[in-house]
């Protein structure tokens, strides 16, 4: 009775929200097994979650960076790296989409910061619009891969998993996807004879080079002082954002401190100096120096703004958590997530086979709920069954955002599909088309991603 008035609610067009807590509601009142006041106390107690609470600060330091003309700097550095090859304009974009994959967490923001430059700059040197937002729809997938990422706050918190082991599992798939859409943006370059959009220059070149290697090599020159060394931790680190912020005065860097925001919040979530909510903290304050001291691209005016547009995006997603909290202790309750595992674990036990169905359900679903509605409703109905196939959780949560970031890029619900079609002016029709060949990469990342868990483990295992 719960998922059939909950199906009847979704198909009247009602939020999947509001739709999840008004089925439980109603069934609770068609049974009268349970006080109404349920519902409320489970949605308040969903919710209170200490975890949770690096989801507004994520939030607010991707909208600070986003605001903070950060995009400009990315957008730059991109282009001394990579403008030069052919098709040039298409590397710049899953470059950037890399880097500002660091600091947003999340694709649609991605899509509208990034996409916004990056759409322009390419129809303006004579790409087509449907090239310039496929490649901007697939890129922006990078966003809640490489961490930081707020859909896997929210998987880690429901299925009570390591938030930093997902933030290191997310890197090398990241790497990997930018490679495959790099890949495809050559291939479409040597088909339609695109050379490259900025001449090739030593200088520039070597300074994108140099930043990169500062990036790499600042916080190993930090670890080896420290533990090799034997120089005190605190100090050293201080020492070491002084340095690093002498060198970017006196070079002029475009990017080395935007960059620096993964590494700085991965370093300390490894090292034990934060935990990840307290390292959307960091962010936040990293971004706020950035943005009002050392670029100055920030005023207060805009921080009050940036603050009330976090208030209005974290009250959207936690009301969704508080209904889906609801919802998914219903399913339990009822027994309807114990009659699917059997269900499931009666037509297969091989888990190569539990993950391509999981896939085709995730897939799917992604192309009608927002990600963070759709894990809190999967998570309860499929990690039960992973646990009993013995399939690792921290792999099984990135296979099932990445699925829910390609459903993103799709009709009916896709809003990453929607920014897009709005920013390049094209009607869904032709950016939905304009989006279908860079499923290549994407599917074909999710496969390897998938049935290739070493990929992802590696790093978690060998910090954890």
């Amino acid at each position: 009775m719960l998922k059939i008035i909950f199906l009847l609610l979704m198909s009247g067009g009602i939020p999947v929200a509001i739709a999840m807590a008004g089925s439980a509601l109603l069934y609770i009142w068609w049974t009268g097994t349970l006080p109404a006041f349920v519902v409320i106390h489970r949605m308040v107690s969903g919710i209170d979650s200490f975890p949770l609470l690096a989801v507004p600060f994520f939030i607010l330091a991707g909208n600070l960076m986003n605001n903070a003309g950060i995009t400009n700097r990315i957008y730059n550095y991109a282009l001394a790296l990579v403008g030069w090859l052919k098709g040039g304009l298409g590397h710049v974009n899953v470059v950037g989409s890399v880097v500002f994959a660091g600091m947003s967490g999340t694709a649609i923001a991605d899509a509208a910061g990034l996409g916004t430059i990056e759409i322009k700059a390419m129809t303006d040197h004579g790409y087509s619009k449907e090239f310039a937002v496929g490649v901007t729809a697939a890129s922006a997938t990078l966003g809640p891969i490489i961490p930081p990422s707020l859909p896997f706050v929210i998987y880690g918190m429901m299925a009570n998993v390591s938030v930093g082991a997902l933030f290191l599992a997310g890197i090398l798939p990241g790497i990997l996807m930018a490679v495959l859409m790099m890949l495809t943006v050559a291939y479409f370059a040597h088909k339609n004879g695109w050379g490259a959009d900025i001449k090739f220059e030593w200088p520039r070149v070597i300074k994108a080079l140099v930043e990169t290697l500062v990036v790499a090599g600042w916080p190993l020159a930090l670890w080896l002082l420290i533990t090799k060394a034997g120089f005190p931790p605190q100090i050293t680190v201080f020492a070491g954002l002084i340095v690093l912020f002498a060198a970017d005065k006196f070079f002029n860097f475009q990017a080395v401190l935007p960059i620096m925001t993964p590494v700085l919040l991965i370093g300390g979530m490894t090292t034990g100096i934060f935990t990840p909510t307290e390292g959307a903290i960091a962010a936040c304050l990293w971004a706020m120096v950035l943005g009002l001291a050392w670029y100055r691209t920030l005023n207060w005016k805009m921080f009050v703004k940036v603050c009330l547009d976090t208030v209005e995006t974290t009250a959207t997603v936690l009301f969704i958590v508080a209904a889906a909290s609801i919802f998914g202790w219903m399913l339990t309750a009822t027994g309807i997530t114990a009659a699917i595992s059997e269900w499931v674990l009666g037509f297969t036990k091989e888990p190569w086979v539990f993950l391509l169905l999981a896939n085709m359900l995730m897939l799917f679903v992604g192309c009608f709920l927002e990600p963070t509605a759709a894990i809190t409703i999967l998570v309860p109905i499929l990690v039960p069954i992973c646990q009993q196939l013995g399939i690792d959780l921290v792999h099984f949560g990135l296979v099932m955002v990445l699925n829910l970031m390609i459903g993103l890029l799709h009709p009916p619900m896709g809003m990453v599909l929607f920014v897009l079609a709005r920013v390049a002016k094209l009607s869904v029709e032709r950016t939905t088309i304009a989006i279908l060949p860079w499923l290549v990469p994407l599917l074909g990342s999710l496969a390897i991603i998938t049935y290739f868990p070493k990929l992802v483990l590696w790093l978690p295992k060998m910090v954890y």
